[in-house]
């Protein structure tokens, strides 16, 4: 059969036999089907595009990271706002007092104040007390304030003396606070919540410790005298009061009571030596040096009548006996008659070697005592007093 006869045209019968080829799939029973190569362009492109997103994704994501490795710390941009009263403590570290700001809403971080303080040497020297701060504060403007010690808070404040009775330091107490005798003499009739140790049996006195306190806002009685307890046992574990008391074969509740004794009765570098006539009487050998146990010391007598150790007692007072009698009755009596301070509290958990049973204080003036070992000896010392007490209007 010729080329015209099959309905072809020889010149364009090829190409379009390769089109239709291409534009359609073949399909057995002689149909053919449309092709899919438009629908398979466009997954490509969007398989394209979405491995193009992931890679950006993880390109920023990647950047982000590393940003964030070597950025610093949070920290606010500063100045802050409103008012904080911010407390450094006893034994605060810088990672502590860190921690502390950031509680309190002060810094951000605390890495930003850490950082800010290892740039700056003067923050080893940051002083307990109170700072007032802001919210939102800059950490390196935080540590300025706490770095100057002119920036510490003050507050009124009341000082109690070495030898008050505990009478006597209410009474300061209320004179000095906005309290009255009566609130403080309730809150020392909780003993319980004031940490005094067992063997004081409820009883302050002598454990309220001579110190200068801080008053501060909202504190209430049984607060402050908690914090004078507090102070008194640091007294007590600087001297090594229960473990000398042990070695001294005493409790430590009767070397608190000779402390006080020897507040009382000394001064100075005369402490150990007055503990240790008081150590001498109580058990030395024998009739004890003459005394028979007794102490001899005014200061508890007048004690026990309600007066004041430095009340110079009349024949008559001292014909009264209490159970504070120290001239009839052997032994300590049984508290202690005032507040010791560190001095005292130290002598009588370290008296001082010697053989004397007596004492006495030749000059009110300064101070000057002299010790025995025998009656007689410590009759001179008395007959010196008493002619120092004919020129001088301090007896």
């Amino acid at each position: 059969m010729s080329e015209h006869e099959s309905g072809q045209d020889p010149s364009t019968g090829s190409e379009e036999r390769l089109l239709s080829e291409d534009d359609h799939d073949y399909v057995p029973g002689g149909r053919r089907r449309k092709g899919r190569g438009g629908k398979g362009c466009l997954a490509v492109l969007i398989a394209l595009v979405v491995l193009a997103g992931g890679f950006w994704f993880g390109l920023t994501r990647g950047v982000d990271w590393v940003s964030d490795q070597f950025q610093g710390p949070e920290d606010y941009p500063g100045p802050g706002s409103g008012s904080v009263k911010f407390a450094v403590n006893e034994g605060d570290t810088v990672a502590q007092m860190g921690r502390n700001l950031k509680a309190e809403g002060v810094t951000k971080s605390v890495q930003a104040f850490i950082d800010a303080a290892a740039g700056e040497p003067d923050s080893a020297g940051i002083q307990v007390g109170d700072y007032e701060l802001q919210k939102e504060m800059k950490a390196a403007d935080a540590l300025e304030v706490l770095i100057d010690p002119d920036n510490l808070i003050s507050f009124p404040t009341v000082t109690i003396p070495e030898g008050l009775r505990l009478v006597d330091i209410v009474s300061t107490l209320a004179e000095n606070t906005d309290f009255t005798e009566k609130q403080w003499n309730a809150a020392l009739a909780k003993p319980d919540k004031l940490g005094l140790p067992d063997y004081a049996e409820g009883n302050a006195e002598g454990y309220l410790f001579p110190a200068t306190y801080e008053i501060k806002p909202n504190q209430k009685p049984v607060q402050i005298l908690r914090t004078m307890v507090s102070r008194w046992e640091e007294a007590a574990d600087a001297a090594g009061l229960e473990e000398k008391a042990a070695e001294l074969g005493h409790t430590p509740a009767e070397l608190m009571i000779i402390a006080s004794l020897v507040e009382a009765e000394g001064r100075g570098d005369d402490m150990p030596k007055i503990a240790r006539v008081i150590y001498n009487r109580l058990d030395g050998p024998g009739d004890k040096g003459g005394t028979n146990g007794t102490l001899g010391i005014d200061a508890s007598n007048a004690y026990g009548l309600g007066k004041s150790g430095t009340t110079a007692l009349t024949t008559e007072e001292l014909a009264v006996d209490t159970p504070y009698d120290t001239r009839r009755r052997a032994g300590l009596p049984p508290t202690p008659i005032e507040a010791p301070g560190d001095d005292a509290i130290a002598a009588a958990a370290n008296p001082a070697d010697g053989p004397w049973y007596y004492y006495v204080t030749v000059d009110l003036e300064t101070g000057e005592t002299k010790f025995y070992e025998d009656y007689d000896d410590f009759l001179v010392g008395r007959d010196e007093y008493r002619a120092y007490c004919e020129t001088s209007d301090r007896c």
